[in-house]
């Protein structure tokens, strides 16, 4: 049977992407960097070890705090072993940025799910700026590379929108003597941008002929922070969704970090006719922040706007689950990002809700489906979905789950435990709490 509502008050973990940063931020700032709310799921945790073998200082307080002791900008140490990121991509692709204009060889290895990824984006760009890459077949992990030291500034265009390529660029930028220029066609997430001009960097963002240009002055010294990460808006979206569709939800999520270049999934869900209530917005180390209150909505059929993907990227499986219960039909294009993630995310969510009984429609660079208008899915009845090892892809099956007749059984929760440790117990208080 569908599940019991969704009440009371929640917080979720914070947001990955700033938990990768302050750590690497830190660890190149000169002085102790202090970090609260950190996310500590494998992912980031994957980022903490990486930097500890190159040589700063990191440590989690009793009391959650993390010290990080950095070392300095260019002055990042040759590992003695290769760097396992695990199933980090947001790792892999920003610790090559940082090691590109240093003088150290590192290797970089990962879970099978990563080590299926194409890392060309990446690399090509770095190359530019005079790093050595040694990969597997397709530009893939295991990878060897070497930095350059002085590397060579470079301009460049993304020929497509990605925050991590972006992010890679202007890390090894920061030790690269002379102006780094990245030109972004799309706007992606700011994050990176926004913490390294409150780090001390010497960075500038402007607009030009429809382009946004992003330069970063070299050879930069950074200054250590006191930073206290807002909730995971990525996070959040699971719960959000969940809530909407589960009749007599009315939750409230705390300290959700809403960067205008992340929080596109609430804008869509609201056009689908969802109750999102912002409470208490405020400004918190230079990102949004407010607590959301959601309740049971009756949703409608949208075509989303593709020029929203980049600030949903990582939404869109949660999105396919709220549209299968949506009254008529959600189209969505323009998401060929979606089929090189930890998964392709478009074929194993159209499978996955197709065995859970949504009537989904697989395109190119799409799905369409033609929603319930309220009612259960049929669930799987036993027969488990497969997740690929995609933790997005568990976590919004579990949510599926809670909107249909028989449930729905993922292969494996596993991966979960990547970027969401406390998931399951979350999601359990939400069912468990006493009507708001």
């Amino acid at each position: 049977m569908p599940g019991s509502g969704l009440t009371g008050r929640i917080r979720v973990p914070g947001d990955k992407s700033i938990s990768h940063r302050s750590l690497m931020f830190g660890a190149l700032a000169v002085g102790r960097t202090t970090a609260r709310g950190l996310l500590e799921g494998e992912d980031v945790m994957a980022t903490a070890a990486a930097l500890r073998a190159m040589g700063a200082g990191i440590e989690r307080q009793d009391d959650g705090t993390w010290i990080i002791d950095g070392v300095g900008v260019g002055a990042l140490l040759q590992p003695e072993t290769a760097l396992d990121m695990g199933n980090s991509g947001t790792s892999t692709r920003l610790l090559m940025g940082l090691v590109a204009s240093h003088s150290i060889t590192a290797t970089f290895i990962g879970d099978a799910s990563l080590s299926k990824r194409p890392m060309g984006r990446v690399t090509d760009p770095l190359s530019l700026m005079g790093a050595q890459f040694t990969s597997s077949p397709g530009g893939r992990l295991p990878l060897t590379m070497r930095g350059a030291s002085p590397a060579v500034p470079i301009e460049y265009r993304l020929p497509v929108a990605s925050a991590q390529v972006k992010s890679a660029i202007l890390l090894a930028g920061l030790n690269t003597p002379g102006i780094t220029r990245v030109i972004e066609p799309v706007a992606t997430r700011d994050h990176t941008e926004r913490m390294l001009q409150g780090f001390g960097a010497h960075l500038t963002v402007k607009e030009g002929g429809g382009d946004r240009i992003i330069e970063i002055h070299g050879q930069a010294e950074l200054r250590a922070q006191d930073i206290t990460v807002p909730g995971d808006p990525s996070s959040t979206a699971f719960f959000a969704v969940a809530a909407l569709l589960v009749p007599g939800s009315d939750l409230v999520i705390e300290n959700v970090g809403l960067n205008p270049t992340r929080a596109a999934l609430f804008t869509v869900l609201r056009q689908m006719g969802g109750q999102i209530e912002e409470l208490d917005r405020r400004d918190v180390g230079g990102e949004p922040v407010a607590d959301l209150r959601v309740r049971h909505s009756v949703l409608h059929g949208v075509e989303v706007d593709p020029a929203l993907a980049p600030a949903m990227i990582d939404e869109f499986p949660v999105l396919f689950v709220a549209a299968s219960l949506a009254e008529g039909r959600t189209v969505t294009t323009g998401l060929d990002e979606l089929r090189v993630k930890e998964s392709d995310r478009l074929a194993a969510m159209a499978a996955a809700l197709g065995a859970a009984g949504a009537a989904v429609e697989e395109r190119v660079d799409g799905l369409v489906i033609t929603g319930t208008g309220g009612d259960p899915l049929p669930g799987t009845a036993g027969d488990p979905v497969t997740t690929h090892l995609d933790h997005r892809i568990a976590m919004s099956m579990a949510v599926a789950g809670l909107a249909s007749q028989n449930g729905v059984e993922v292969d494996d929760t596993a991966p979960i435990a990547t970027s969401f440790p406390n998931f399951t117990t979350l999601l359990d208080q939400a069912r468990d709490a006493a009507p708001a």
